[in-house]
């Protein structure tokens, strides 16, 4: 029998004109790099967001042209984020953390055709801009009009929008075609380019406003935190105007006391990003007074939330910790900690475990967990795997690059690299990336339930742990340890700390204390500086070395 339905595709065409229509008085608020605060409503910004779909066609992006920012979390990237793919371009966010020639290589890789970036962030793409062969336009976001640059051609933002027609004749759009690409952060070799679809982006979309996932609505005020150069900042953007909450961006306003003022002053309800930028949120909370009541949901992804951080903002706080875990290959969005009624009405103790888990897979994504021998393991939450993961939202390929074959399965899914168990019920439980366990003689050592066990420590901030070579073991963890200001804590006192909750044969053979730890360009711990830099330490238990 033939489909009955409504051949209707879904495009952020649909997103833009819902938030268009419905949600003309809802607020935007950005603070600029600089620290005034923006504010407009839904209707400037699709007013806005046409002109410069007009704006830019005057320059002659046509369908399927990539349009690269390079920019920080504020309204004007949002309206590039619509703009660009409703005309039927393809939005390219470049990561600005990234090393200067992984920035060129992804580039030069996409192919951009215009290139659009922040006033404080010319320095970095003047520098580089020798080195792009595809780029024949620069648009320069700025509030003091004609900057000088030595890009060239280049253009003003709102100059171009000023110059720009009022309104765009959306073109009928093939939900198929790529609307965006993000890259990964290429821990090994060049980044990856992952070309997302207008499909992925809807559909993932409605995934996240579920109620047992994000559960973002209209009655929320979103603080988007996690940066929109990184895997669309978790598809919030399209989130939030899909069902017209409030959102509020920090642009490059990213210390603890900006975070904790701005999610007082605009009463945030949702707020998300990575466990590194919570634990300072948490530092400052507790050293100052702030009103953080409205707060419902603190979203960390990116890497796993120390179990303390969780405990600390339930119990301090009353902010519960939703744990999501995905990849810029999933859009990335796949799977998030809400609890099961069953759950829900446990013993504390209980709920912290299962809140402390990556979480279930959210409706649309599928899971399975495979052993070195390719076999499919049971979900009992003993057994330890390989993450493999496929859904609407989830690619098959990476763009225009010859390792996709390693990366997925023959039969469609994603091998993640990460490495857990699920539970019967259904959470993933990850303990660690394939590349970061540590294979101590016949054992694997979970590099991540150490670190969790040292966060757990009242004096500790921040903690690393990575494979250290030994003579007789293979290897053995070394732990790298941040203190909290003013606190002190001996190797002893913290391995003390540790035996009551790690075995004996798992515990790091030594401790070091560092004012401070990489980040990588997401926030994430940095494992591979941390193992250059100790690739030669010196293990007190290492008799043979």
């Amino acid at each position: 029998m033939q489909g009955l339905m409504m051949d209707y595709p879904l495009t952020l065409q649909h997103i833009f004109q819902r938030a268009e229509r419905l949600f003309p008085d809802r607020e935007i608020v950005s603070k600029m790099p600089g620290g005034a605060i923006h504010r407009y409503t839904y209707g400037d910004f699709t007013r806005r967001a046409q002109r410069l779909a007009n704006a830019l066609a005057d320059l002659g992006v046509r369908p399927g042209d990539r349009v690269a920012t390079c920019a920080w979390n504020h309204y004007r990237h949002l309206e590039l984020y619509f703009a660009i793919p409703c005309m039927g371009a393809v939005l390219h966010t470049l990561n600005v953390r990234l090393f200067p020639e992984q920035i060129t290589y992804i580039v030069n890789h996409a192919e951009d055709k215009v290139l659009v970036v922040d006033e404080s962030l010319l320095p970095l793409v003047q520098r580089l801009a020798p080195t792009f062969k595809s780029v024949q336009h620069y648009i320069i976001m700025s509030d003091r009009g004609d900057i000088e640059t030595t890009l060239a051609p280049a253009h003003d933002y709102e100059q171009l929008l000023d110059a720009a027609g009022s309104s765009f004749a959306w073109p009928r759009l093939d939900e198929n075609q790529a609307a965006g690409m993000c890259y990964t952060s290429g821990t090994t070799g060049n980044p990856k380019g992952v070309a997302y679809s207008h499909r992925a982006l809807f559909l993932h979309s409605m995934g996240s406003a579920v109620a047992d996932s994000v559960g973002a609505s209209e009655r929320d005020t979103i603080f988007i935190v996690v940066p929109m150069f990184h895997a669309n900042a978790w598809g919030l953007p399209f989130t939030s105007t899909m069902v017209g909450a409030q959102q509020v961006y920090p642009s490059n306003n990213m210390q603890p006391r900006d975070l904790a003022t701005l999610i007082q002053d605009e009463r945030a309800t949702i707020a998300a990003g990575v466990p590194t930028l919570w634990i300072g949120l948490f530092q400052e909370l507790q050293e100052r007074e702030y009103d953080i009541s409205s707060l419902h949901t603190l979203v960390v992804g990116g890497s796993a939330a120390p179990r303390a951080m969780i405990e600390g903002f339930e119990k301090r706080f009353g902010v519960p910790i939703l744990h999501a875990w995905g990849m810029t290959e999933t859009s990335p969005l796949g799977t998030v900690s809400r609890l099961t009624p069953k759950l829900a009405a446990a013993g504390v103790e209980a709920r912290l475990a299962a809140r402390a888990r990556q979480g279930r897979p959210v409706p649309g994504v599928e899971l399975r967990l495979v052993g070195d021998d390719g076999r499919e393991l049971p979900w009992d939450g003993q057994s330890m795997g390989e993450v493999q993961i496929r859904g609407p939202w989830v690619i098959r390929s990476y763009y225009n690059d010859e390792r996709s074959p390693a990366s997925f399965s023959e039969d469609g899914w994603l091998r993640t690299g990460d490495v857990g168990v699920i539970t019967p019920d259904g959470y993933i439980e990850l303990k660690d990336r394939t590349k970061d366990l540590i294979k101590s003689g016949g054992e694997w050592i979970s590099s991540m339930d150490l670190e969790n066990a040292i966060m757990a420590h009242s004096r500790v901030l921040e903690a690393a742990v990575v494979a250290v070579p030994h003579s007789k073991w293979q290897e053995r963890p070394l732990a790298v340890v941040v203190l909290r200001p003013g606190q002190s804590l001996t190797r002893e006192e913290l391995l003390d700390f540790l035996r009551l909750t790690i075995a004996s044969w798992a515990l790091p053979d030594d401790v070091v204390f560092v004012e401070s730890l990489p980040k990588t360009s997401v926030g994430k711990f940095d494992k591979k500086v941390l193992r250059n830099q100790f690739r030669e330490y010196q293990l007190p238990t290492d008799a043979g070395a």
